[in-house]
């Protein structure tokens, strides 16, 4: 008996000591791909008055097209020639106006700079590289002054804000 109790210890003992193990590496992997969000605040110009104040002297405004980029994605923000535009309106020299709803319209232009002086347009756009964060380009707007001619009213139009990345 004491023997069989000491093969069976024994044989315990010996599976133990047989046990293995083995190693495999696992591949864990992800990408990301550029990706854009883009939104826009409106250029709200107020009241034009023909007259008087902007008889001589334009009027201003600011908006804002904010997009939110992967970081280092390269891409052009693009502003379309507005629902209004007119006959000799290009994607890169567009001719945008506001109308009243019927057949009076009102000139304005966007700009990319605070001098007014680099229109934003739907053809070079302006080059923006993401942070992945959102960032804010703000839209600087002018109506020209001496507009007189046109009747009260309010005036609207409607430009695309588009992102290409």
């Amino acid at each position: 008996m004491k023997l069989m109790t000491m093969a069976v210890i024994a044989g315990a003992f010996a599976s133990v000591a047989t046990a293995g193990s083995a190693n495999a590496n696992l591949s864990v992997s992800a990408s990301i791909a550029d990706n854009c969000l883009i939104t826009t605040t409106s250029v709200s110009f107020g009241a034009y008055d023909a007259i008087s104040a902007n008889a001589s002297t334009a009027l201003n405004g600011t908006g804002a097209v904010k997009v939110t980029c992967t970081k280092n994605a390269a891409a052009t923000v693009k502003l379309g020639q507005g629902a209004n535009a007119g006959g000799s309106s290009t994607d890169a020299a567009p001719v945008r106006q506001m109308s009243d709803g019927s057949s009076n319209v009102m000139s304005y232009q966007l700009y990319s700079d605070s001098g007014r002086t680099s229109v934003w347009n739907n053809d070079t756009g302006v080059s923006h590289t993401g942070t992945g964060s959102e960032v804010t380009l703000t839209v600087y707007g002018k109506v020209p002054a001496g507009q007189n001619t046109l009747p009260a009213g309010s005036y609207n139009d409607t430009v695309q804000a588009t992102v290409t990345f």
